[in-house]
Parts: structure tokens; sequence; C-alpha cells
């Protein structure tokens, strides 16, 4: 499935695939070989604004729509792009060294998005609230909130550009997609399913940006009239500047950050499953997922025989070349990421912390790594690594557990080991985090939960019913029947 030729991505503005208005474009190259693959439009202020002003003009004629039809387009779309997959995921391999299994695997959860977003059009409905006045009756109803601006990350293209986008359209709202600088292609594969589905001219639109210009093109975006909610997934650093220039412009934004999970595995727990969690967790994508098991929290008990297994695992993967079908582990995104990741592993190593598996770097092949001897003065024990590293922290009992498992600053996922369930259970409550799962991996997603975090993880909740309240607005409606008394 190599690529041999250089690739072009345009805009969609109003249903039209266009080039940036002033014909500027920007190169993507493979993370793996190098070559320039993509060459993608760089829009402007003046594009974004296009965009949005598009967007605008759809939202009226598509709230209006029957849900039924929303519904039925959204199902249409999920269909393209579950039959485009091995194509879609050709361009994540192209775009972000993504292994052809983890590029199916985006194209298939993102289907199930999109059907499950299918069927939330009918849930924008509201309520009966008793009023104390006579002949009133009160209603809480939803109805769409406008335009909403997508801003989607990297790292798992199809899944998150699709969770920016369904849930919105679904309700009623129009959308702008503001795609990725690493992945443009990947991204408008999303767009693109929704346009050929029959989504109306305006109601999706998708924005790619050269890198210097991201700044000025999402400030655009947000400080557009006809822009009511924003949803980034990305960086905290990133989300603290989204969220304070919304703010400026009083828009509710959703936010889903970093993260830095813990796996905190109790003296009772079954070392062979929670092995198995840890790898899973700590290397799918090359560590590369905002729930990736950055910690094992381990009772002193069994953490040295529990680090001595997940280093068996890590050492067993096969690290390659993303095209190579038996590669388990690729490249990261790009040099920055390969030179801090390795930067963070020699940091520790220079302060007394062992290597007991990878830290190896080719290129940007990085060799799945465990670390054990980890100290609060080392980067590994703060800082969000984003790439295939795991350290194992040794604990005395329960208590002190918890507070190294909450000793971040992030709160997006963590798992709990422990054969005795309701023990398990009650120290998942204990966890600071928007999710946790007992006797599982850190990194799991379904359409239907509620996904988010809480401290420097973000706010709000993708997913599930969670999300009609993120993206409608509640208004109050009364009807009054028969005359009203005033007193004046």
């Amino acid at each position: 499935m190599s690529t041999v030729s250089v690739e072009h991505q345009p805009l969609l503005i109003g249903g039209e695939w266009v080039p940036a208005g002033e014909g500027r474009t920007y190169e993507r190259a493979d993370p793996f070989t190098g070559a320039v693959v993509t060459e993608a439009a760089a829009a402007s202020r003046a594009d974004a604004r296009a965009a949005a002003d598009a967007a605008g003009a759809a939202f009226e004629a598509w709230a209006a729509t029957a849900p039924a039809q929303r519904r039925a387009l959204l199902m249409d779309a999920a269909d393209l792009l579950e039959a485009r997959a091995p194509e879609v995921a050709a361009t994540m391999t192209a775009e972000v060294g993504a292994t052809f299994g983890w590029g199916m695997f985006n194209c298939g959860l993102a289907a199930g998005m999109l059907r499950y977003a299918a069927g939330q059009a009918h849930e924008v409905g509201g309520e009966l609230i008793p009023s104390d006045v006579p002949g009133v009756t009160a209603m809480g109803v939803r109805r769409a909130a406008g335009v909403v601006v997508g801003i989607a990350p990297w790292n798992a293209p199809v899944i998150l550009a699709t969770r920016a986008i369904a849930t919105p359209l679904a309700y009623g709202n129009t959308v702008v997609l503001k795609a990725s600088e690493q992945c443009p292609r990947p991204h408008a594969a999303v767009v693109r399913a929704l346009h050929d589905a029959g989504v109306p001219a305006g109601a999706i639109n998708l924005i790619t940006n050269d890198p210097a210009d991201a700044a000025d093109v999402v400030e655009e975006l947000i400080a557009h009239p006809a822009v009511r909610r924003i949803n980034f997934t990305g960086s905290t650093r990133v989300g603290r500047i989204v969220a304070a220039t919304a703010a400026q412009h009083l828009k509710p934004t959703l936010l889903e950050l970093g993260g830095k999970a813990p796996m905190v595995v109790l003296a009772d727990a079954d070392l062979d499953e929670a092995a198995a969690a840890a790898s899973f967790g700590a290397y799918m994508n090359s560590g590369q997922i905002c729930m990736s098991t950055e910690r094992v929290v381990a009772d002193r008990s069994l953490a040295d025989d529990l680090a001595q297994r997940i280093a068996a695992r890590a050492a067993a993967l096969v690290v390659g070349d993303p095209r190579d079908g038996e590669t388990q582990i690729g490249p990261v995104v790009n040099a920055a990421a390969a030179e801090r990741i390795t930067a963070m592993i020699e940091d520790a190593r220079a302060q007394g912390a062992e290597i007991l598996a990878g830290g190896e770097p080719d290129g940007l092949l990085l060799t799945p790594t465990v670390v054990v001897g980890v100290t609060p003065a080392m980067r590994l024990y703060a800082e969000e690594s984003f790439g295939p590293v795991v350290t194992v922290v040794a604990v005395d009992g329960v208590d002190e557990a918890v507070r190294v498992a909450n000793d971040t600053d992030y709160g997006l996922s963590a798992a709990v080991f422990g054969r005795d369930v309701a023990a398990a259970t009650a120290v998942a409550h204990r966890i600071d985090s928007g999710i946790v799962h007992v006797n599982s991996s850190t990194v799991h997603d379904e359409p239907q939960m509620p996904f988010g975090g809480v401290k420097a993880s973000g706010w709000g909740r993708f997913g599930g019913h969670a999300a009609l309240a993120e993206f409608t607005e509640l208004r109050w409606l009364s009807v009054q029947e028969g005359s009203r008394h005033y007193p004046i």
C-alpha cells in the first residue's frame, strides 16, 4: 500500500470542494519514509470566515430538517465510511504512520459513532414543567444551538473527527471541522462521507491550514457571530488557549485534553490480566492515545513480578514499517515527538531509574519501554509522554496507591485491577478521573458512553445522552390559555 504520488486536499465550503482563497498550500510528509504525500489547501482567515458563513446560512434549513432525514443521511455516511475503510486507513498510514489495523479500527468505531449519532436525531425534545400560574403550560425545550466548530487531533483521526461533528449534526447544528495540520486527508475522509451521503451544502464544512496559520484560523472561527459552540480535542496547552479565546466571546467549549492515565494494581490482582491490559494500554498506536496507560501503580508485593511481565510483552511486540502487515508498533508522528519522548526516558535513566525494556530509538521508531524506579523528580513521573512508555511505581497499600494515582494534574482515564471486585470498585471511586475501568484497560471507547475528563484533562462530555447538553440550547417555552390577571 505504498504511497507513490502526492495527493491534493481542498477545502469544503458551502458544498463545494475548493482551493484556499489565496491559492496557498502546505505539504505533509510520511513520518516513516519522509516523502511528501499530501499537498493540502492552506486556508486563511477569509476562508475560515467563508466556511462559518456557509454553515450559518445553512443552519435554519438543516435544523428544520425532519429527524428521520438527518438520521438516514448519517446512516448512509456510516456505510460509505465503512466501505472506504481500507483506502482511509492507507491515508492514516501515509500521514501519521498508523498501522493498517489501527486505521481499520478507526473507521469501524467512527462508523459506529455515526450510527449512534443517527439514533440521537430524535432525542432533541423537552419536558413539561408544572407552573403555579393558572392556565400556563410550561416546557423546557431543547433545540439546536447553531454553528459548531470541531477541532480534532491527528492521533485517532477518523474517530476523533467523527466525534467532533456527528452528534452536533444529528441534533440539527451545522458544523465547520478544522482539520489537524498533521492529517488533512483522514479528516477530510469523514467530511467526504457525509457530503457524498447527501448532507446539504453548508451543513458540513472542512478547513485545512498551514501549521503557521492555525492560531489565526481558530481565532477567526471562534469569533464568528454564527458560531455558538466549540469542541476541541488535543493538548492541554492548546486547550487553554481555545478556552480563553472562546471565553472572550462568551461561547461554551467542550474540551478533551491530555492524560496521564494510572492503572492501580491491588495486591490480589490477576497479574496476567493486568499485564495484558497494561501492554495494550501503553503501546497501542505507539502510546499516542489520550487514554494511554502511562503509570502502573502496583502494590509492592507484586510490582517487580508485574513489571517483568509487562517488559516481556513489550519486548515481543513487532516494531517497524507501518505498511508491513506484521508490524504492531509503527513510528511516532514526527521528529519532535521522538526527541521529546527520548529525552524523558534519558532524564529518568540519568536520575537512577531502570529501563527494563526498550528505550532505544531508531529514528521515529521507539521500542516499547518499561521504566521502574521513577521518582517525582523525573519528567516521566508527571509529564504526559504520549509515546510507547510506561512506568511501574511500587506502593505500600491502597491509600498510597490512591494518592499516587491522583498525584497528577490530569484526570481523563484510569483503571483498577483486583480480584475482589467490590474492593477494586471502592478504589475506583476514590480516583480523580472522568473515566475509570475495573479489571480492564485504560484505553476504551464506545459511542454511547459519556467521554471526558476532569482537572487538566478538560471539561464537558462527548458521547451518550451527555452530549445533548453540550450541543443544544435549553429554553423555557410557555403557553398561556385563557385570560391572565396582571397587577398593573
